[in-house]
């Protein structure tokens, strides 16, 4: 999910939210996407914060801030019930 945090933040312009089902899968998400994001558009994390184990993962691109949740840990964080004036932008599936 993607919220379009444009005009309604001044840290960032976009919440990049996913799940994982374990912590093995939360670690290669993220690992993933910071691989892609460095070689498809020379993009790296300002910052990267949390572990596998904490069960939560957030990566700061600046404008995009990436949150990994364990799909037992998302609701309770709830971002967004908590961001829920910011549009849901739709993603297109990955080829």
């Amino acid at each position: 999910m993607v919220l379009d945090l444009r005009g309604l933040s001044s840290f960032t312009d976009f919440f990049f939210i996913c799940s994982a089902t374990s912590e093995p899968h939360l670690k290669a998400i993220v690992n993933n996407l910071e691989e892609c994001l460095r070689k498809e558009h020379g993009r790296k994390p300002l910052a990267v914060d949390g572990f596998p184990t904490s069960q939560w993962i957030v990566a700061d691109y600046g404008d995009v801030i990436v949150h990994a949740f364990h799909t037992a840990k998302r609701p309770y964080y709830s971002l967004e019930d908590l961001w829920s004036d910011a549009p849901r932008l739709k993603l297109k599936p990955a080829a």
